[in-house]
């Protein structure tokens, strides 16, 4: 099943942590696509997802400084 998180009007920490629970909520294999900004969440929130054992797909932009992570839940 696909999901979407829109973080970015969020700041760090709060972009990892609003991440972290959006993917928590979800089922093993699930995508979800989080919109984020380029800089310090472009930076960590991949990052620390493949830390805790997910799986990042995808990483594009979108427009401008916004980008969209691809993550399938493990």
């Amino acid at each position: 099943m696909k999901h979407e998180l829109d973080i970015t009007k969020e700041h760090c920490p709060m972009t990892f942590v609003k991440t972290r629970l959006k993917l928590d909520s979800l089922q093993s294999g699930d995508i979800l696509t989080v919109r984020l900004n380029e800089g310090e969440p472009l930076e960590n929130v991949p990052r620390t997802v493949e830390e805790l054992g997910h799986k990042v797909l995808n990483i594009s932009n979108i427009e401008g400084s916004v980008f969209a992570i691809e993550i399938q839940k493990a």
